[in-house]
């Protein structure tokens, strides 16, 4: 049995992950968290939104929040294209969508491919982050949506 490096302990086990690029950065997350993925559209603005949170839209007769996921992750935002995507997903009960540059693939990979994140300064927050996936194209950020929106921050989301 395969073991793994990564705090996030996997065991042997694979992993179906969903990798998405937002600028010249390749993000993932477990497909587990997916609900669907959707062409861009343009999203509603809301009054004295977060900063991070574009609009938003109707999914099948719920009115969900789209967020920048760039700027989520302290990134400069991200601009739609016609190759922009909405990641859908659920996180602490809820659904929201996450503007992502273009989605790359779905990749089944073994969790002892994930690799801890480095310790870069003491300031340095990595909880947003499960670990690095290093593979053949590059590295690739393995997120973690359930520390990246806490469940009190979803909740006023959806308010």
């Amino acid at each position: 049995m395969a073991t793994t490096t990564s705090s996030a302990n996997y065991g042997g086990e694979t992993l179906e992950i969903i990798a998405f690029r937002l600028h010249d950065q390749e993000f993932c997350v477990k497909t587990t968290t997916i609900r669907e993925i959707r062409g861009w559209a343009p999203s509603t603005p809301i009054p004295h939104a977060p900063s991070d949170v574009i609009g938003v839209m109707n999914l099948r007769g719920s009115v969900i929040p789209i967020i920048d996921l760039a700027q989520k992750l302290g990134m400069k935002s991200a601009v739609a294209t016609e190759r922009s995507a909405i990641v859908v997903a659920e996180v602490h009960n809820m659904v929201i969508g996450m503007l992502v540059d273009q989605v790359s693939d779905i990749l089944t990979i073994p969790a002892s491919q994930v690799q801890p994140v480095p310790e870069i300064s003491a300031s340095f927050d990595k909880s947003f982050s499960e670990g690095i996936i290093a593979n053949e194209n590059g590295m690739i950020c393995f997120l973690n949506l359930a520390k990246m929106f806490k469940g009190t921050e979803v909740e006023d989301l959806a308010a």
